[in-house]
C-alpha cells in the first residue's frame, strides 16, 4: 500500500491512497479470454471482415454487435463450466451417454478444427509467400513443421499464452492506426448498425457468424479455465470471459470499417491478400502490403497453434486419454490436425481466400451438436451447482443456439440448392 500527500493551491491537503496493482493476477484472469480471441481471429476473420467491408461498406456492421452479444454468453457459459466441474466436459459426456458419444463429439470437434486449420495454413502460406515472392506451398510445409516441433517443447501452455497475446497486440495496433487516420464518418457507421442483409451478402454473413460465434473456442475455454483453477491449488481466482471477445469484436469492426472506407469506394472485391493490404495504405503507404502480410501471418500463426491444440486436447479427452493441455496424447492429435489442415491447404489452395471462407461456412453444419452439449452441461444443477444457467442465460443461449441452427439451414441452401 502506498500513501502520498500533496498540497493543492487552494490550501487543501489531498491524501491519495494507491493500491498496488497485481498485474500478474490481472493477466491470469484475462488470458483465457484472450486465447479464445486468438483462436477465433485468424486469417478467416481477416478475410471475411475485409470482404464484407469492401463489398458492402458499412451496411453489415450490425452483425458484429449481434455476434459479440451471443459469443459473450457462450464464453461466460464455458468459464462457469470450467469453474464448476471437477471433471472435463467430455468425461461427463462419456459418463452420461457412453464413451462412443464422447468419441463422436470429439471427432466432430476434430473436423471443425481441421477445417479452420486449412484456413490458418493458407493464411501462413499466402502471407509469407507474398512477402518473399516465393511459393506459398513451401511456407505451408515449413511453418507447419515448425509448429509441430513447438508442440513437443516444455511449458507449451505458457508459450501459447505469450505468443497469442503478443500477436493479437500487433494485429490490433496496425489497424487501429489506420482507423484513426481514415476518420470514418459517424453517420455512415450509425446507419450500418441498422439490421439488413444486402443482396449477395448471405454467404459471407453465415461465414462470419460461423467463425465468430466459435462454439469450439468456447468448449476449449472451459478446459483452459478448469486447468488454471486446478493450478491455483484452492486460491481464489477470477476470469474475465468478456475481455477477449470485446478485443475480437473491436478488431472485426476496425478491419471492416477500414475496408469500407478505403476499398469499397474503389470497387475492390478482395480476391487476394494484397487486395486486403490496400486498406492500410492511408497509414503505411507503400509499406502497407508488408505491414498487412506480417499481421496476417501473426493472425494465422497464432490460430495455427491454438486451434490445433484445442482440437487435439478435446479429442484426446474424448477417447479417454489426458484432458490436460499439452498432454502426450493431445500433442500427437494436435500434430495430426496440423498435418490435415496443411494437406487440405496444399491440395485445394488454388483459390486461397475462397477456401478460407468456404472452410468457415462448412463448420456451421457441425457446431450445433457441440453447442448443445455445452448447453446441456451448463443447465445441469447437479453438475454446475451455483454456476448453473439462470433463466435469463437459458433464454439468451438458447436463442443463440437457434440462430446457429438457422444459419446451418440457410448455408445448406446457399451451398447446395443454388
Amino acid at each position: 500500500m502506498i500513501k502520498k500527500t500533496g498540497k493543492l493551491k487552494s490550501g487543501i491537503y489531498l491524501k491519495i491512497k494507491l493500491s498496488t496493482l497485481n498485474v500478474r493476477q490481472l493477466l491470469t484472469s484475462l488470458t483465457p479470454g484472450l486465447i479464445t480471441a486468438a483462436l477465433i481471429f485468424g486469417p478467416s476473420k481477416m478475410t471475411i471482415t475485409s470482404k464484407l467491408g469492401a463489398q458492402f461498406g458499412y451496411s453489415l456492421l450490425w452483425i458484429v454487435g449481434v455476434a459479440i452479444f451471443f459469443m459473450c454468453f457462450f464464453s461466460n457459459m464455458a468459464v462457469r463450466i470450467g469453474m464448476a466441474l471437477d471433471k472435463s466436459v467430455l468425461t461427463v459426456v462419456a459418463e452420461k451417454f457412453g464413451r462412443k458419444a464422447a468419441i463422436a463429439l470429439g471427432v466432430c470437434i476434430f473436423i471443425v478444427c481441421a477445417s479452420f486449420q486449412s484456413g490458418n495454413s493458407t493464411g501462413v502460406g499466402i502471407s509469407l509467400g507474398e512477402l518473399t515472392d516465393t511459393s506459398p506451398v513451401i511456407w505451408v510445409v515449413i511453418v507447419n513443421a515448425l509448429s509441430i516441433l513447438l508442440l513437443f517443447t516444455k511449458n507449451i501452455y505458457k508459450m501459447l499464452e505469450r505468443v497469442m497475446i503478443s500477436l493479437i497486440a500487433i494485429m490490433l495496433l496496425s489497424f487501429v492506426v489506420t482507423f484513426i487516420i481514415v476518420k470514418p464518418e459517424a453517420k455512415a457507421m450509425a446507419e450500418g448498425l441498422v439490421p439488413r442483409i444486402p443482396d449477395g451478402s448471405l454467404g459471407l454473413v453465415i461465414a462470419f457468424g460461423a467463425s465468430f460465434i466459435s462454439i469450439v473456442g468456447a468448449f476449449y475455454q472451459a478446459y483452459l479455465v478448469n486447468e488454471k483453477r486446478k493450478a491455483s491449488k484452492g486460491k481464489p481466482v477470477k476470469y474475465d470471459s468478456v475481455f477477449g471477445i470485446l478485443v475480437l469484436g473491436t478488431l472485426s469492426v476496425i478491419v471492416m470499417i477500414c475496408a469500407a472506407v478505403v476499398l469499397h469506394p474503389a470497387g475492390i472485391k478482395v480476391t487476394k491478400a494484397t487486395d486486403m493490404s490496400l486498406a492500410l495504405i492511408p497509414a503505411f503507404g507503400k509499406s502497407a502490403s508488408y505491414v498487412f502480410l506480417i499481421g496476417l501471418f501473426g493472425a494465422a500463426f497464432s490460430s495455427l497453434i491454438g486451434n490445433a491444440s484445442a482440437g487435439g486436447t478435446l479429442l484426446s479427452d474424448a477417447i479417454g486419454k489426458s484432458s490436460k493441455v499439452g498432454g502426450a496424447t493431445s500433442r500427437w492429435l494436435t500434430a495430426a490436425i496440423i498435418i490435415v489442415g496443411a494437406v487440405i491447404s496444399i491440395i485445394f489452395g488454388s483459390a486461397p481466400l475462397q477456401l478460407i471462407v468456404l472452410a468457415q461456412s462448412i463448420t456451421i453444419f457441425i457446431v450445433p451438436v457441440i453447442g448443445f452439449t455445452l448447453f446441456y452441461v451448463s443447465n445441469n444443477k447437479a453438475l454446475m451447482g451455483s454456476y448453473v444457467n439462470t433463466v435469463w442465460m437459458k433464454l439468451v443461449i438458447g436463442t443463440g443456439m437457434a440462430l446457429i441452427v438457422i444459419m446451418a439451414f440457410f448455408n445448406f441452401k446457399e451451398l447446395f440448392l443454388k
